[in-house]
């Protein structure tokens, strides 16, 4: 089983483990969107000839910033579209020759989950964990 195909079985079971989410292919990759409309995250692999296997989030005010600059290897900024789309979302990079962190995986998708989904789909995910 290849880097790719392990990582995104283990972004597949986080991300659609969430209230309705699913995942469809956008932009020739594997993306998961909240109602099929508010995009989750990004699955990359190869993206625009990179070579890496990368997973692209939104996340909090001041998240991005952070992260990148405390663990540069691990994280980085997406590239942001000429829609402004990607801006201040994170970018993890999920072949890294340490071991990935799963759970931290999780609370990053989950995180992003919360920046996207409507109050609604939250609530019930908060429900779940009580």
């Amino acid at each position: 089983m290849t880097v790719r195909t392990r990582a995104l079985d283990r972004v597949r079971r986080i991300a659609c483990a969430l209230p309705e989410v699913n995942e469809r292919t956008s932009h020739g990759e594997p993306c998961f969107f909240v109602r099929d409309n508010r995009p989750l995250c990004y699955f990359h692999d190869n993206h625009n000839g990179d070579g890496r296997v990368s997973l692209w989030c939104p996340s909090p005010p001041g998240v991005q910033a952070e992260m990148v600059s405390a663990e540069p290897v691990r994280f980085f900024a997406p590239p942001t579209s000429a829609g402004g789309v990607f801006a201040g979302w994170l970018g993890v990079y999920l072949d890294t020759s340490d071991k990935v962190d799963w759970s931290e995986i999780a609370a990053i998708i989950e995180d992003a989950y919360r920046q996207v989904a409507p109050k609604t789909l939250v609530a019930e995910l908060d429900n779940r964990s009580r």
